[in-house]
């Protein structure tokens, strides 16, 4: 999946407004924030809230594409969470609308009980 964003992203986008594009991969780890170890998670999301959230931050200055993908249901350890990509002009353009981004869909969009 991750391959072929990059590759639609490289062929759609004005190539004088590429040039810089992140890509997150979160990964069910083994053990909770507190250190405990944990057999996987439940994952749920609120799609309409992703849409919203994705749909204004692509019309931030100097973003070219956004592109997410989120699992849902039962997760095992070392299953993937989500991809997020961001894709914009500049470094200083990219990076705070990647780190907000991935901050709303972890807080506000993505449902999580560890197992």
């Amino acid at each position: 999946m991750i391959e072929s964003w990059l590759r639609e992203v490289k062929e759609t986008a004005d190539p004088d407004c590429l040039g810089m594009v992140l890509v997150h991969n979160g990964v069910v780890r083994g053990t909770s924030k507190k250190g405990e170890p944990v057999k996987g998670m439940k994952l749920s999301f609120d799609r309409s809230k992703l849409e919203a959230c994705v749909s204004a931050h692509k019309k931030k200055e100097g973003i070219t594409d956004i592109r997410v993908w989120i699992n849902e249901g039962e997760l095992s350890v070392g299953a993937d969470i989500m991809y997020v990509l961001v894709a914009g002009r500049l470094r200083t353009d990219v990076l705070p609308i990647f780190q907000e981004l991935l901050s709303i869909i972890k807080n506000e969009v993505v449902h999580e009980e560890e197992m």
